[in-house]
């Protein structure tokens, strides 16, 4: 049968502090992030099955992506853990989220693709997530890349 690859896109706002670096990206600011995901598999070859012909049903995907990604970081802030940024914006909003990471395009498209591959089907692989930044600027992870 056909391996097919599914993407389904999600936009969210939210801003970060690249603390220590060198340029107006050291400031809190924000972005409208849209995101790619692809995954790929088999579409399902049971007749009698109401999934016949899905790789997965899209409503699936975009709830692991809502459940892992977008649901916690949209509207928030995105700071590193032990920064004095992280320190300055404890308790200001319910919408802080702390990582364990710079939060760079390059560290957060890593991120998201490890919680997505941990939440999909056996029979479906992640293949690709690309994070824009902004219009013209995006991070792209890729499992090809990205093999053990």
């Amino acid at each position: 049968m056909a391996r097919i690859r599914l993407t389904k896109i999600f936009t969210f706002e939210m801003a970060h502090i690249l603390e220590g670096y060198k340029g107006l990206c050291s400031n809190m600011h924000g972005h409208s992030y849209i995101m790619h995901v692809t995954v790929s598999g088999e579409p399902c070859a049971d007749p009698s099955s109401p999934t016949f012909g899905m790789v997965m049903d899209f409503k699936e995907l975009k709830t692991i992506v809502s459940d892992e990604i977008t649901g916690r970081l949209d509207h928030s802030l995105m700071v590193r853990r032990g920064s004095e940024a992280a320190k300055r914006v404890e308790g200001l909003s319910e919408r802080i989220v702390v990582v364990g990471y710079q939060p760079t395009c390059e560290n957060m498209v890593t991120d998201f693709a490890n919680r997505i591959m941990a939440k999909l089907p056996v029979n479906v692989q992640l293949c690709t997530v690309r994070l824009y930044e902004t219009a013209t600027s995006f991070a792209e992870w890729h499992a090809e890349d990205n093999a053990n």
